[in-house]
Formats: C-alpha cells, sequence, structure tokens
C-alpha cells in the first residue's frame, strides 16, 4: 500500500445503490483525497454496484451488511443515504464509535425533536445527538460543519428553497410571512423504491402537486433555517410538483418587499451577492437573466436569479439545484471537504449535463 493510499480519507457509503448512494460513488472515486473502502446494503448485500447501475461497470466492491462494529478501525466517515428512522438507529452508533457522519436522511436535521416527531411520525431515539448535529448547508454554516462529527445534509427541496430565498430574510427587505415557494422536482427524487406515482405511465407527459395544503414534511425544516436567517419567525406556504424528468429541482418563490424597500432589483442582486461572496457553488444570475433546470443538471450548483413585480411590491426568485447533486450526494461531499479542511470544491468540479 503507497503513502498516498494511506493518507487518504476511508470513507464508506451506506444505502449504496440508491440513487443518491449511487452519485456518491459516482464522484467519490474521481475525488484526489479519498479512499472508498465499503458500501453498505440490506437487501442489496452481496451484490456489486455495477448490477444497478451499469455505468459503472467495472468498480468491483460488493455490496455488505455494515454496522458500526464492522467499521471500526476500517472507515474513518461514513455517508448514511438510508430512510429515515433507520438512519439514526445506524448512525448513532457510528458517531459513539468515532466516526464521522454525514446523514442525508431527515433525522438530524429538525433542532427540536417534537418538530421530528409531527414531521415523521416517529419518536426521536437520539436526542442527544440531535443536540450536537450540524445542519449542512455550508453556505449559512461553514463554521460549524468545519468541527462537527456529525452533518444533517440537507434535501434538495430545502436547499433550493433556502438559498433562495435567505439573503433578503436577512436584509429584513420582506415581510416575513408572505414567503410562498412552488417547488417542482425530477423523479428520481422520489429515490429507487417501486411506487405507482414514478411509473413511466404516470409521469410522461403529465405534472401534478403532491403534499399541497402546508403537509409537506419539509416546512418545519424551510422554515427552522430561514426564521435562524431573518432572526424572526418565519411561516412559508410551500407546495411540492413532480416534474417529467429524471433531475433537477426548480423552485419559484414570492414574497413580498417590507415597508420602505425600494424597487431595486439591482440593489437586491447585490444582497445575493454579498450574502454567497465566497460561496462556491452558488451562482447569481445578472438582471434580466433567470436559471434553468439545465443550467446546473449534473452538479452542485445552486442557480438564483429574480425579478421584482413592481405592481404587486413583490419579488419572484428562480432557485434550481440538481436533487442528486446540490440537494444530495454533492453536497455531502462539500459537506465532507469541510469537516476535513479540504478545499470546499475538491472533486466537484463537476460542469452541467450539455442534453
Amino acid at each position: 500500500m503507497s503513502n498516498e493510499t494511506i493518507a487518504k480519507l476511508k470513507v464508506a457509503v451506506l444505502g449504496a445503490s440508491g440513487y443518491a448512494g449511487a452519485e456518491l460513488v459516482r464522484v467519490l472515486l474521481r475525488h484526489p483525497k479519498v479512499q472508498l473502502v465499503a458500501l453498505g446494503g440490506e437487501s442489496s448485500a452481496g451484490k456489486k454496484l455495477s448490477a444497478y447501475y451499469p455505468a459503472l461497470r467495472g468498480f468491483d466492491m460488493a455490496i455488505e451488511k455494515l454496522d458500526a462494529a464492522s467499521l471500526k478501525g476500517r472507515a474513518d466517515l461514513a455517508f448514511l443515504c438510508l430512510p429515515h428512522v433507520q438512519s439514526m438507529a445506524v448512525g448513532a452508533p457510528l458517531v459513539r464509535a468515532g466516526i464521522k457522519v454525514i446523514d442525508l436522511s431527515g433525522d438530524f436535521r429538525l433542532r427540536d425533536p417534537k418538530d421530528y416527531e409531527r414531521a415523521y411520525k416517529h419518536k426521536h431515539s437520539e436526542t442527544d445527538l440531535l443536540k450536537e448535529a450540524v445542519y449542512g448547508l455550508p453556505e449559512l454554516h461553514a463554521a460549524e460543519i468545519k468541527k462537527a462529527r456529525l452533518v444533517a445534509n440537507p434535501g434538495c427541496y430545502t436547499t433550493t428553497s433556502i438559498l433562495g430565498i435567505a439573503p433578503l430574510l436577512k436584509a429584513g427587505a420582506l415581510k416575513t410571512s408572505s414567503v410562498i415557494i412552488d417547488a417542482k422536482s425530477g423523479v428520481t427524487g422520489g429515490g429507487r423504491k417501486l411506487s405507482d406515482a414514478f411509473q413511466f405511465v404516470e409521469v410522461h407527459d403529465n405534472f401534478a402537486a403532491y403534499s399541497v395544503g402546508g403537509t409537506h414534511r419539509h416546512i418545519p425544516e424551510i422554515e427552522q433555517e430561514l426564521s435562524l436567517a431573518a432572526g424572526s419567525p418565519v411561516t412559508v406556504s410551500f407546495t411540492p410538483h413532480l416534474l417529467p424528468v429524471s433531475r433537477g429541482i426548480f423552485a419559484t418563490i414570492y414574497a413580498d418587499l417590507g415597508e420602505g424597500v425600494s424597487h431595486d432589483e439591482e440593489a437586491l442582486l447585490g444582497l445575493y451577492r454579498s450574502a454567497y461572496a465566497g460561496s462556491p457553488f452558488v451562482r447569481i444570475y445578472g438582471a434580466g437573466e433567470l436559471p434553468t433546470l439545465r443550467s446546473v443538471q449534473g452538479t452542485n450548483f445552486c442557480d438564483i436569479g429574480l425579478k421584482l413585480d413592481v405592481r404587486m411590491r413583490r419579488v419572484i426568485v428562480i432557485s434550481c439545484t440538481d436533487n442528486l447533486g446540490k440537494g444530495a450526494a454533492f453536497q455531502a461531499v462539500q459537506n465532507m471537504n469541510l469537516m476535513q479542511g479540504f478545499s470546499e470544491s475538491e472533486g466537484l468540479d463537476l460542469s452541467a449535463l450539455t442534453t
């Protein structure tokens, strides 16, 4: 074994056969400071990842049934791409065994266990770790992420929504009860689990809303982070939709301007440029420009543009991410980079898909 291999961070991916897990493997294999040492799964144990994703043919590591005991001394950091509830049961022993954890589920994102119980209909069994978990949105919490041993990686809707409107709330430019988020997701956001709603004949040439009426479980998470940004309670109206595309999140965010805020698009864009100065994965569009899904698919970017509706004294923000990229796997790698003191963009120099 070479000195270069010994120096690399040893990582494991649990839940490797899911879409986010496979994307993690794809990007970790090209990361210059990482050695992928183990893949975990339950129903997929004993199979090679290429059996599920032929694009990874030639990568011959088998999926195993993994736990804290089998990873102790073998991995320095583990990514959990597991369902909520299961993730906290697996992740807690890993953290206590001295393995850093980046959890892609919702199990450690909400600071109040009562909010978790309401959102996920399950009692939180690891409230001590919940208190120390860091919300893994690097653009807002980089300093805390750098010191964390447990990071709660945000999902796609929340990342896109929070980054899209946080700078205006932080600057006091909006009425905090006026935020409306109209968000659309590609079908990979629903995961690989078989469901009638995600079958080709249901999705193709179709467009549908779901969890309408303030019922989506990510609303408390969005409000938690936006309230922190604003320094006062923020309530949002959030409606998700399913797009007939493979990947991407497109959020159209509406909010009323606060009293005394001028109708100046360039000034509002300046708030974004200031808030995200030094953030390598947020791209702010110029006046008159708005992002599209194609500009972010296959990347770790969040692209943001805005327009003013002067007649209504309302700002309209367009925020776009890749739900498997900045909304899941690539953001998890960005968090790992911060936790390990690597360059934040290490291994993430991915350009958008062109077609």
